[in-house]
């Protein structure tokens, strides 16, 4: 067994990272007051190849697999969640497509998506159906050449900004999760449009909306996959999701880690610096176990995908992990900082905030604990 990532992941880390602390970090606390989306973080990211990273050469990728955009999303985090979360939203978009898209829709969309010139969302959540995603209500009824899609899904990452939307209805309302299917959804066709903007807690330079669906007339030739295997294509598509959430908390926990460690060492008390005081010293060692811990799961998650393997449970793990990683080392960087971590002068309350989403997007803890249970369970029977 060989922990050593290859010279070229390495180097695609450091490349990353670099950019990361250049272009990306500095923005956040901007991004975070005023909500606005970055735009120019976006165009600079697709110039430099972020949005390919995962994806075959043939469809205009890097071909450099899902280890490699775990490492990207990981490094993003370490300087803004939302970015990182916009990333990973726009994957979620891409991903079906790859996987099962004809080869007239591949051509058609996979160019812009892969290149980072479109973004791409994946719409599957709705007012009324969010861990139960076998409940949603939004329905698609057969027109002719076309489908006639009605309905409203919520807490869409990337609406708006995105210009592709795989959208998750129902075809048949009487068959449950086997009666969903998803559609191909272009920005701008008749009666598509874009709700209410969220006002979230965290990850706010990350766009978060409604879609509306009225009446949106999408053509028969934007189905993606076989009528009725649209819950299959989701649970696909949300493994890779979960993956990347792991990796995006192993980055918010490095980055609250990084800044208690640094202030530890600086603020003196009680004779000396407070890195001295084995009460922050078993905080400090905390947030590294179970940085390492999680950065691991998240890695073997993405990996196993790069050989073919099936990793929903290996990528739930992941997720539930990063996620409580990042919650408890953001909480302790606060403690270590005192007063000055509960002021927004300091990074460590919105690294707090922007942890808080992990525990409940692209699967809640408590429905991803009973998927891990569940599967451990059978293999026991």
């Amino acid at each position: 067994m060989d922990f050593k990532l290859s010279e070229e992941l390495e180097l695609w880390r450091k490349t990353v990272r670099e950019f990361t602390e250049k272009e990306v970090a500095p923005r956040d606390a901007e991004m975070d007051s005023t909500g606005e989306f970055p735009w120019d973080i976006i165009k600079k990211m697709a110039e430099n190849g972020f949005f390919g990273i995962p994806y075959p050469e043939e469809y205009g990728g890097a071909g450099m697999g899902a280890l490699a955009g775990a490492i990207t999303i990981e490094e993003l985090a370490r300087g803004s969640s939302s970015v990182a979360l916009t990333l990973d939203a726009h994957w979620l978009g891409v991903d079906p497509i790859v996987a099962h898209g004809t080869p007239e829709q591949k051509a058609k969309y996979l160019p812009d998506l892969v290149s980072g010139a479109k973004l791409g969302a994946f719409a599957l959540t709705e007012p009324s159906a969010g861990s139960d995603a076998a409940g949603i209500l939004s329905t698609a009824v057969r027109d002719g050449d076309f489908w006639v899609l009605n309905g409203t899904k919520a807490f869409i990452t990337n609406g708006g900004a995105a210009d592709i939307y795989l959208i998750a209805v129902k075809t048949d309302k009487t068959k449950g999760a086997r009666g969903i299917t998803t559609f191909i959804v272009e920005k701008g066709m008749p009666g598509f449009s874009i709700g209410k903007k969220e006002d979230k807690m965290g990850c706010r330079g990350s766009v978060t909306t409604e879609l509306i669906m009225d009446n949106c007339r999408v053509p028969a030739e934007n189905m993606l996959g076989k009528e009725g295997e649209g819950f299959k294509v989701a649970m696909m598509t949300l493994d890779f999701g979960r993956a990347c959430i792991g990796a995006m908390g192993v980055g918010c926990a490095t980055a609250a880690m990084e800044a208690a460690a640094r202030h530890a060492n600086q603020r003196h008390a009680f004779g000396g610096p407070i890195s001295k005081l084995q009460a922050i010293q078993f905080k400090i060692a905390d947030m590294t176990m179970g940085i390492e811990a999680a950065r691991l799961l998240a890695y073997r998650a993405a990996w196993l995908r790069d050989q073919g393997q099936r990793y929903s449970k290996e990528a739930a793990m992941a997720k539930v992990v990063g996620a409580e990683v990042a919650m408890k080392a953001t909480k302790d960087a606060i403690q270590i900082l005192g007063g000055y971590g509960y002021t927004r002068d300091y990074p460590v309350e919105r690294y707090l905030r922007d942890a808080k989403l992990l525990e409940i997007g692209e699967g809640a803890s408590e429905v991803l604990r009973m998927v891990i249970g569940t599967s451990t369970l059978r293999d026991f029977a």
